[in-house]
């Protein structure tokens, strides 16, 4: 019995990562990364804490079954959620990723804006409004926006520079019917910017899709 209760205990705690491709930086998992996934740590918490209570069988069993529904919510919201957005941005050139129960949208520069320009192409347009049809369908979320620019000019320059560009999606979001409460924006410059690659893959943004947990409790 011991051995199963630190089993489970593994399969709970076990955290995966996502590799962002712009940045090169590695994000540790905070959950596990589908709704079978949830489930599957959901019943191994309840599992053990029916063996804690001392009923190794029938209350390790219901445990389980406890564990599973509790767990299944949010990452079942997010699978649904994530294929839809990969089924509308399908051919836009937008990465979808999974990070534990976060959904990242990984735009591309050349779809977003011009070299030294806060205003979206019009190009992205249609892009930005199927995003927006999702959020709005799956409102449990809340939304960052997070720009970038080139290390090409001054560092604050570029800092102001990611910060209106992330202030441009988030606002564009909000006039297609985005709640505004649950956009945010956040620019980081020229803080990831890559000098051996073309300057233009650095004007971009990044859309992070995070649960709202106290939505899932109710």
């Amino acid at each position: 019995m011991r051995k199963a209760i630190i089993l489970a205990t593994v399969a709970v705690f076990a955290a995966g990562c996502s590799t962002n491709p712009y940045t090169g930086e590695r994000r540790a998992s905070r959950t596990v990364t589908s709704g079978a996934g949830g489930a599957a740590a959901g019943a191994a918490a309840g599992a053990i804490a029916g063996a804690i209570a001392g009923k190794p069988g029938k209350g390790a069993a219901i445990g389980a079954a406890i564990g599973a529904a509790a767990g299944v919510g949010i990452g079942v919201y997010q699978d649904r959620q994530q294929a839809k957005l990969r089924e509308r941005l399908l051919n836009s050139g937008v990465q979808v990723q999974r990070d534990g129960d976060n959904l990242i949208l990984l735009m591309p520069s050349d779809i977003t804006f011009a070299v030294n320009q806060d205003s979206i192409n019009p190009g992205f347009y249609e892009t930005l409004n199927s995003v927006a049809i999702v959020l709005n369908e799956f409102n449990k979320t809340t939304v960052t926006v997070n720009g970038y620019a080139s290390s090409s000019g001054s560092a604050d320059y570029n800092m102001q520079l990611s910060q209106r560009r992330a202030l441009s999606v988030s606002n564009y979001l909000a006039a297609q019917g985005v709640t505004p409460a649950r956009l945010r924006s956040v620019g980081y410059g020229e803080q990831y910017a890559d000098q051996s690659r073309d300057l233009a893959a650095d004007r971009r943004v990044e859309i992070i899709i995070d649960p709202i947990e106290s939505q899932f409790n109710s």
